[in-house]
């Protein structure tokens, strides 16, 4: 199942609460809410991540980790989900952004080289950041209500399937103890 997937690869919730970048969060990091795998747990943290990773902010992990908190959500998911967009993928996903807000303002699409640099920011990003900050808001709440709604699809279909093969395999116990007592 995905769960044994996903605690196989977070870390461990010790090494999270003593590492020392970690020291200024205190005890709200000790919640044992933050580090349950749950259906509630992972779709809102998948909701978190996501919409989190379409912020153009460095600071994205930092707001994750708060939003999982205050939302009681499975802390390490929200904060890996944020690295969707990443130094590989930043430059796609926010030009697809800017598209979309382009086309909900009506705004032209103008080309642009989307540079990590604050020159570029200062001088290149003034008449693009209107389309982009609000194709960052749909695209990132966009995400966000998918990978939740995926997450609690899947999980929930995943429940059921269990319960129903659990339920066959009972019946046939039952059947065969049952022509086992017949003779």
């Amino acid at each position: 199942m995905a769960k044994k997937f996903l605690k196989k690869w977070l870390p461990d919730p010790e090494w999270v609460k003593a590492h020392p970048s970690l020291s200024f969060f205190g005890e709200l990091l000790h919640d044992p809410n933050l580090w349950h795998l749950t259906r509630r747990s992972a779709s809102v943290a998948f909701m978190i991540g996501l919409s989190i990773a379409f912020i153009p902010l460095p600071s994205q992990m930092i707001l994750a980790t708060l939003c999982a908190i205050a939302f009681r959500a499975n802390l390490p998911l929200s904060v890996c989900l944020v690295w969707v967009t990443n130094p590989v993928t930043m430059p796609v996903v926010f030009y697809l952004a800017y598209k979309v807000g382009a086309l909900l303002l009506g705004v032209r699409v103008e080309s642009f080289n989307f540079e990590l640099s604050w020159d570029w920011v200062m001088h290149d990003l003034l008449p693009l950041w209107q389309p982009l900050l609000l194709g960052c808001l749909v695209c990132g709440l966009f995400a966000g209500l998918l990978g939740s709604f995926l997450v609690n699809t899947l999980w929930r279909t995943y429940v059921i399937r269990r319960w129903r093969k659990r339920r066959k395999e009972r019946v046939q116990r039952a059947l065969a103890s049952k022509q086992n007592s017949d003779i």
